[in-house]
């Protein structure tokens, strides 16, 4: 596995080994101790989720706050889509950047977003499975959201505004400015 931080420290790409041949492939997806040693955080992952979307859809930008705090990691099993995690760490110099990434299930290319950090992902193919592992139960009361079409942060989702599938929920999210404050 080859572990790559991005600008934003804390945030890492992570592109696993794959041993493919005629018959298709192998790899190994996550390995705790091999994850550890790689981005030297030690994270312990509690609950697995996966969602199944079509082309346009964009899921975001969420997060959980103070003590349902969630550190993630994503990837996709087939399709591809853009995953963007933004620094919403008060303190930090990277606060309102972020990083974007094509993850795919051809690429196989994973990226760890720590607590911290606002997530969202947009589909890009005609459809995408969408699978993360968090290190925190979800808590609906520590929800927090920050709009997708934030001008502050400038996020180009590849796709105009009329191509994306935004949920009512989504759409209505305050800006960073306006959000509540993951700690």
């Amino acid at each position: 596995m080859k572990f790559t931080e991005t600008k934003i420290k804390g945030c890492w790409l992570l592109e696993p080994t794959v041993f493919g041949d005629a018959r298709g492939y192998f790899m190994e997806s996550f390995n705790e101790q091999t994850f550890q040693q790689g981005t030297g955080q030690a994270v312990h992952f509690v609950q697995d989720n996966q969602s199944y979307s079509t082309k346009g859809v964009l899921r975001g930008l969420h997060y959980q706050c103070g003590e349902h705090a969630q550190a993630k990691l994503v990837r996709v099993l087939n399709g591809e889509v853009l995953d963007v995690a933004v620094d919403i760490r008060p303190e930090s110099e990277t606060y309102g950047q972020y990083v974007a990434e094509i993850l795919s299930g051809e690429n196989q290319k994973q990226l760890f977003i720590p607590r911290g950090f606002a997530h969202g992902f947009v589909v890009l193919s005609e459809t995408a499975t969408f699978f993360y592992k968090c290190d925190n139960f979800y808590n609906k009361a520590s929800e927090g959201g920050i709009i997708y079409n934030d001008a502050a942060l400038h996020i180009d989702w590849q796709l105009n505004d009329q191509e994306l599938l935004v949920s009512e929920k989504d759409a209505v999210l305050p800006t960073l400015a306006n959000a509540k404050k993951v700690w």
